[in-house]
């Protein structure tokens, strides 16, 4: 069933509203049955709380979509029909998406391709052949605009599409002497991102960015690498999201094998080109889902502020299982994760992937 326009509407709002990530949009939708009463429910959940922010405005949302509606791009929120399937098996998933082209692409094989800015001749040449294969055999290949190993990959499979992830909006070109790359992929792949429209990319935005390049796809392969790398941090996210990571050899005299070198001690998959990985593909596994329970179940509508009150005691800043602050409070699940929600709506907790919290 779709989603309505008023529905889709609440998701976005919900999504942009301070303290409310991924992983809190996703339980307050569990808690609540819809964004609708998600949004109604908020106000009376910050004040309870404590809480010093508000509901971004609805002209402030539809100010969003009108600057989508410009530059010809697409919104796409959890839930809706064109929200690519691998993507939603993410815990958590992103909740709302932006993209210019062809969506469409976004629900086919998609493979990545990552690897250093500052790339060697032979690596850009390694990726972009690597992406012309993958392109011929049927896959898209997915990477990150950056200059070196990204544009090399984007370049080698433009003729069959190729997915471009932000870590700004969809209108952001990043770096500039891209801009020619990205015109191209806008009319023959798709631009992506979870920023709004306008935003410029900053730091913290980029490892967002690296968990939707890993999440769009089937298995990452990594070119070219230093120890310390966003690409390296796109290898182990894929491998959190139970995807194949690939990695190219390279000459141990030159620092930019290091990290493939390291990825392959680790257990990745050699990668000396497209048998590689059709093979590693032809073995049937699936791709890991989402817990399908709804952790909320047997909640009461209002929570008692002692209850509250004893789970914000249990945590700390190491990440504790839900189940196991439940069976310290000695309260249903359900109700410590309800108390859960309201303290990280507060300020007073962190909610993080697979069921954990912390302070």
């Amino acid at each position: 069933m779709s989603l309505t326009r008023a529905e889709r509407f609440a998701r976005l709002r919900l999504a942009r509203t301070d303290r409310i990530g991924p992983v809190a949009f996703r339980q307050l939708l569990d808690r609540f049955g819809s964004a609708g009463r998600a949004v109604d429910a908020l106000p009376d959940l910050i004040r309870k709380g404590g809480g010093d922010y508000a509901l971004p405005s609805t002209d402030r949302i539809e100010d969003e979509i009108a600057a989508g509606d410009r530059i010809g791009a697409q919104w796409i929120v959890l839930g809706d029909a064109d929200y690519p399937e691998l993507l939603a098996a993410v815990d958590p998933p992103p909740p709302v998406l932006w993209a210019r082209g062809d969506v469409a692409l976004t629900a086919r094989p998609c493979i990545a391709i990552v690897g250093a800015r500052i790339a060697s001749a032979g690596g850009q040449r390694i990726a972009r052949g690597l992406a012309q294969q993958l392109g011929e055999a049927g896959h898209v290949v997915v990477s990150g605009l950056a200059r070196g190993i990204d544009g090399a990959a984007h370049t080698g499979a433009l003729p069959t599409g190729t997915v471009a992830v932000l870590g700004g909006g969809v209108d952001d070109v990043y770096p500039p002497d891209n801009a020619d790359l990205y015109a191209q992929i806008v009319g023959q792949g798709c631009i992506v991102s979870e920023s709004p429209v306008g935003h410029r990319a900053q730091a913290k935005d980029f490892p967002r960015r690296n968990r939707i390049i890993s999440g769009l796809s089937r298995g990452v392969v990594v070119v070219e690498a230093e120890i310390r790398s966003g690409s390296l941090i796109t290898a182990r996210l894929a491998a959190e999201q139970g995807r194949d990571v690939f990695a190219v050899p390279g000459s141990p005299l030159d620092p930019r094998a290091r990290g493939p070198n390291e990825l392959l001690r680790q257990g990745a998959i050699l990668c000396e080109g497209l048998d590689d990985i059709e093979r590693e593909f032809g073995r049937a596994r699936a791709v890991r889902e989402p817990p399908p329970d709804n952790p909320f179940e047997g909640a009461p509508d209002a929570l008692d502020d002692a209850l509250i009150e004893r789970v914000a005691a249990l945590l700390s800043p190491v990440p504790t299982p839900r189940d196991e602050l439940a069976r310290a409070a000695n309260a249903p699940i359900g109700a410590v994760a309800a108390a859960l929600l309201e303290l990280s709506l507060s300020g007073r907790a962190t909610l993080l992937p697979g069921g954990m919290a912390s302070l």
